[in-house]
């Protein structure tokens, strides 16, 4: 027993060594020490609850100001789409009667015009006019048949344009020219081993007094059978020019 109450004895002692100087210090206030570091910041708190309605405000009234001057124009815009065709609109009102058309008249009308054949058996001369010395249709009346030949050669009396057209009838090889005044206006060759048709046509313009003819070339073997028929020359007036 006596160990034991021995140790407690020391025990007491040494707990009395510490508590004094603690009092002593506490009694005749020492320096104030350092601060420490700060600790970390905490978790946020937990939302509280809401709070009453508030009161409601004045009701403000929208203020307009004055119109702004126009700001400038801007760029066309790109066309749109072409839209869909509209509804026919209604007819229109009818206009007013024309002059009334004056009767057509045929022998008010200019013309001029031939067509005949050649029937003969004489040779045909060079760079002479055929001579067409015949009507085609000597029954009509004179002012159907036309104007006359003067050798084979047709004299203009109304200034216009005119259509001239011929068929010849030949052998072997043929030449043969539409002569306007002394002007070749056109010239045609045919060949073949036996007999042959050529033929030809041409506008010109004429002036009163010019003259046209057929002629035969040195290349020609135009048959000279009198009953032969197939040599012909046409012309007449398509339009007066005067």
């Amino acid at each position: 027993m006596a160990p034991q109450w021995l140790s407690c004895i020391t025990a007491v002692l040494v707990l009395l060594v510490h508590i004094s100087p603690a009092v002593t210090q506490t009694c005749t206030r020492g320096k104030p020490g350092i601060p420490g570091i700060p600790g970390t910041h905490g978790p946020d708190g937990r939302d509280g609850p809401n709070g009453a309605k508030g009161d409601p405000g004045e009701s403000g009234q929208p203020v307009r100001g004055q119109k702004g001057i126009p700001g400038v124009r801007g760029p066309p815009g790109r066309p749109g789409m072409k839209g869909d065709m509209g509804l026919p609109g209604p007819p229109g009102s009818p206009g007013q009667a024309g002059e009334k058309g004056r009767p057509f008249n045929p022998s008010n009308q200019e013309s001029s015009f031939f067509s005949q054949k050649r029937v003969t058996s004489q040779p045909q001369e060079l760079d002479t006019a055929i001579n067409f010395n015949r009507e085609i249709l000597p029954d009509l009346e004179p002012q159907f048949q036309g104007v006359s030949l003067t050798n084979g050669s047709f004299t203009c009396t109304i200034k216009g344009i005119y259509f001239f057209s011929y068929h010849v009838s030949a052998k072997s090889r043929v030449c043969l020219k539409l002569v306007k005044g002394s002007d070749t206006h056109l010239m045609m060759c045919d060949m073949a081993d036996g007999y042959l048709v050529t033929s030809g046509s041409a506008v010109l313009e004429l002036n009163v007094g010019d003259a046209v003819s057929l002629q035969a070339t040195r290349y020609n073997s135009i048959v000279t059978i009198q009953s032969s028929t197939s040599h012909t020359f046409t012309g007449f007036l398509i339009f007066p020019t005067a």
